[in-house]
């Protein structure tokens, strides 16, 4: 409703995930960097968290873009799996054929590193991506590392890049996974945007969607980052409530007033503080009064006493 309204081709802030919108902050271009310097190395294993909605996706997803079409890859987005079911989805996603009734680790394992061996005959690289790796169970995990060591006296024929919340960095942490903790080349964290970063991609999706770059005051912007820690995804879901607000009021320009009740809609989880003020006020309010009445109370029986 409000595109016309504010000169916009597009809705600047969905959370599809177009190409178009792609913004790397400076976070996210070093994030970038680590994961293309791993994946130079000799190494078996590149890691990358962050929270949730932070952009992780999205960094996978430029790092692919800088990937030789001589390299294979195979994405598992649901790592809830067991190592059979592993095993086989890493055959779906390498096109590799195998006996789906009677497939077990050894065959599919074998199926597989044929496939490695090939490729790196024909000249070919073979990579694994595995997106929530932080719900990998420990067997698991163990069983991707076996995976890689098929390796020549330079390389392993295998790179496996694990994607997940920071809760993968406690995994990887237990010693039954030590061996594999040992196997990590390159691994980055990737924290939320700061204010000026807030303020740049914010400017940066309404000047792709054909927009005004200053839709947002500096004080909405400010409070903007604080609402949402950052968090691109939670900027997104905020801004959007924030413009169709703006535009329910027929103003020009966000306000921090109007991010405030936004995020009261969008984003209820993140103004505890405010929430709790306004429990604390009412609390106080009621307290006043049945004060009041108390005292007017005792006023009355003060007044019949001496009556």
């Amino acid at each position: 409703m409000y595109l016309d309204y504010f000169g916009l081709t597009e809705k600047p802030f969905s959370i599809a995930p177009n190409p178009e919108y792609l913004y790397l902050s400076e976070r996210h271009n070093e994030a970038l960097a680590h994961l293309t310097h791993g994946l130079g190395e000799s190494g078996g294993f590149v890691l990358l968290t962050g929270e949730v909605g932070t952009g992780k996706t999205t960094v996978t997803r430029c790092m692919l873009e800088q990937v030789p079409d001589s390299t294979q890859v195979a994405f598992i987005l649901n790592p809830t799996l067991s190592e059979l079911e592993l095993l086989a989805s890493i055959c779906d996603e390498l096109e590799i054929e195998y006996d789906h009734q009677n497939a077990t680790l050894k065959t599919l394992t074998d199926r597989i590193k044929e496939r490695l061996l090939n490729n790196h005959v024909n000249g070919r690289h073979t990579m694994l991506i595995i997106d929530e790796a932080q719900h990998l169970a420990p067997q698991v995990l163990e069983q991707l590392r076996l995976l890689t060591n098929l390796e020549t006296n330079h390389k392993k024929l295998l790179q496996i890049i694990l994607v997940g919340q920071p809760e993968l960095q406690a995994l990887l942490r237990r010693n039954e996974l030590r061996q594999l903790a040992q196997r990590i080349t390159a691994r980055y964290h990737l924290l939320p945007l700061t204010l000026a970063q807030v303020d740049a991609y914010v400017k940066h999706r309404l000047k792709i969607a054909g927009g005004r770059q200053i839709l947002f005051d500096r004080a909405a912007v400010k409070q903007i980052h604080q609402l949402t820690g950052g968090i691109p995804r939670l900027i997104n879901l905020l801004c959007e409530r924030a413009l169709l607000g703006a535009y329910s009021a027929q103003v020009n320009q966000v306000s921090k007033k109007l991010v405030t009740r936004a995020a009261q809609e969008a984003l209820p989880e993140t103004l505890p503080s405010q929430k709790n003020n306004g429990v604390q006020s009412r609390g106080k309010r009621f307290a006043f009064t049945l004060g009041g009445v108390m005292m007017l109370f005792a006023v009355g029986i003060g007044l019949s006493y001496f009556i």
